[in-house]
């Protein structure tokens, strides 16, 4: 082995013992040791040491085809000390800026969801669901040309209501990344199935209002 192989071996594996640290923080800050169950926490200990050392291993093929000497173990050591020295307090300081800062925008996404789509859906189901109830007991005590004239106005507020939805939606649309909308696009099964239920109704409403429009000739 050259001096060069050498020398990018040990700097390569200083740098792998101060990941090895990083991670360690990172695992320690997500785990919360002390809420889990020992088998629990005894499982996740295992499955995150085997990740590093076959990251360490990775690392190693790479620089020097996976020869181990013993400067490898030391330049580990030297690198988890010096960030557990140096850098530690950096790094869990942007660790936890970084949790909060993917947590409130996780919070203010969820609120807009909720205001922009969930709530005017909520709110149109509810308001069509009166309407229907509506409907119906118009029918026990007003004529047919009234309820067709009540049905026609539901439909205008329909598409008044529906406008902003579908504005909404394609604004969306638009700031969503190429990636989401291929992953969209490509398991679109189930808006193929709303397709088919959506013809269905509006096949039965278009024999409903013919049936509205009064005996054909």
């Amino acid at each position: 082995m050259s001096l060069t192989i050498q020398f990018y071996t040990m700097l390569s594996m200083v740098g792998m013992g101060a990941w090895v640290g990083a991670a360690l923080d990172t695992y320690q800050r997500f785990l919360k040791r002390p809420r889990r169950n020992r088998w629990i926490v005894f499982v996740h200990d295992i499955v995150f040491w085997a990740v590093q050392a076959m990251f360490v291993f990775y690392v190693l093929l790479l620089v020097n085809e996976a020869e181990l000497r013993f400067y490898v173990f030391v330049a580990l050591v030297c690198g988890f000390a010096a960030y557990q020295s140096l850098l530690k307090t950096l790094y869990m300081a942007v660790l936890e800026a970084i949790i909060r800062t993917v947590v409130r925008t996780y919070r203010l996404l969820e609120m807009l969801v909720k205001i922009l789509i969930i709530r005017p859906i909520v709110y149109l189901f509810q308001f069509l669901f009166t309407c229907i109830l509506l409907l119906l007991q118009l029918l026990r005590t007003t004529s047919l040309l009234l309820y067709r004239l009540i049905v026609q106005l539901l439909l205008l507020i329909w598409k008044i209501i529906l406008a902003p939805l579908r504005l909404i939606g394609v604004i969306v649309w638009k700031l969503l990344p190429n990636r989401v909308k291929i992953f969209v696009k490509k398991y679109a099964g189930i808006l193929k199935k709303i397709q088919k239920v959506k013809g269905i109704v509006l096949k039965w409403w278009e024999y409903i209002k013919r049936w509205l429009g009064g005996p054909r000739k």
